[in-house]
């Protein structure tokens, strides 16, 4: 077996990327990481350099592959390590840089240590300690694997990594005919504010219409573009995907990405840019040039638990934070991250933190569940 680091998702071929079981993951992959290293989201200025970690055999096919970037900061990796730099500070080391394993901007959960259908357990063991040899090489303070899928969890927790547990709403998809079938589930009150949204964004004038990625022209993407951008500057966050990261990516995946548009007469005010495989939506960016009560709700919620239960997709992933999304639906649920941390004090600090944020952590998440807005029963 030998190891070789990518500087650039696009270096290893298509092929080796498609013999590579990625679950079938829109964002892990060549045209999304590579599109957005090429396009300068996830470049040298925003802190994001890669690093990534490819296995062969001995005959010198792929047998698998770790995402991995050196980072000096956490803008966009969604690692709520805020806090800890300071931590690192008060002990005399520095937390930066760090290396990490994640999507950029993209808090969703997936697969993160990427096999050949042909690969045994142990290459999943080989790229985990790969990760670990790369920290310790590169000065890192440590190693995040951020947002793993559970069937990832074994051999980072084999390897001493520390797990955290973390919150995201997701809809689940319990067999609905359409989306009246669903609202019937829900309380009475709960009920009328949906239907009363979706008034609202009618009686605006506004027509939604659904469109895939490879439907739209570069200058409908400038518009849209525009909506994503505007929002995030309204709200003091950094934009960091280009109009051009937006074409490439659609033009590739087609109808692997969806688009929800809010027409005004014959252009479009609002906007929803979303992912998908053969089972879960994955709702991504929203920007809006006008402002009508309930529209966010509509585009951004309302819109793809009809389209999930149109396509009969298993679920509906919005993205992360919102207990907003509790109300319409959206049910609470756990998800990973794990840490390897290269200084063994720290190490120390860090398990007992976490463990007692698990707690707490568990405790939100029962809260939660009690304030479902389903009926009893249901």
């Amino acid at each position: 077996m030998s190891v070789e680091l990518l500087s650039s998702a696009t270096q290893l071929p298509t092929a080796d990327w498609q013999a590579l079981d990625t679950a079938d993951d829109p964002f892990v992959g060549r045209t999304f990481l590579g599109a957005a290293e090429e396009t300068g989201a996830a470049g040298a200025d925003l802190s994001w350099r890669p690093m990534h970690c490819v296995r062969r055999d001995a005959d010198g096919r792929i047998a698998g592959l770790l995402p991995l970037y050196l980072r000096h900061q956490s803008f966009g990796d969604f690692s709520h390590d805020w806090q800890w730099a300071a931590a690192w500070r008060q002990a005399g080391l520095e937390y930066y840089p760090k290396l990490v394993t994640g999507i950029p901007y993209t808090p969703s959960p997936g697969p993160r240590l990427l096999l050949s259908r042909q690969a045994g357990p142990e290459t999943a063991t080989a790229l985990v300690h790969a990760a670990i040899a790369l920290a310790r090489d590169t000065g890192a303070s440590g190693w995040q694997c951020l947002y793993a899928r559970e069937e990832d969890l074994e051999p980072l927790r084999t390897a001493g990594l520390i797990l955290r547990r973390g919150v995201q709403f997701h809809w689940l998809n319990r067999g609905y005919r359409d989306f009246a079938d669903f609202l019937d589930t829900l309380t009475a009150d709960r009920r009328k504010k949906i239907r009363r949204e979706q008034r609202a964004v009618a009686e605006a004038g506004l027509r939604i219409e659904v469109r895939h990625g490879d439907t739209l022209d570069a200058e409908l993407w400038a518009v849209v573009h525009g909506h994503y951008r505007d929002t995030f500057l309204r709200h003091g966050n950094h934009p960091a995907f280009p109009a051009a990261f937006f074409q490439r990516v659609g033009r590739a995946l087609g109808p692997r990405m969806v688009v929800f548009l809010a027409w005004q007469s014959d252009r479009p005010a609002a906007s929803a840019i979303c992912y998908r495989n053969g089972t879960t939506l994955f709702g991504r960016h929203w920007g809006t040039a006008v402002a009508c009560p309930g529209l966010h709700f509509d585009l951004c919620y309302h819109r793809g638990i009809e389209y999930a239960i149109d396509k009969g997709l298993r679920r509906f992933e919005p993205g992360a934070g919102g207990e907003h999304k509790l109300a319409r639906g959206f049910e609470p649920v756990s998800t990973w991250s794990a840490f390897w941390i290269a200084d063994e004090r720290m190490r120390a600090l860090l398990a007992r933190h976490l463990a007692r944020e698990d707690g707490a952590v568990l405790d939100y998440q029962a809260e939660l569940a009690r304030h479902l807005p389903y009926k009893a029963g249901v």
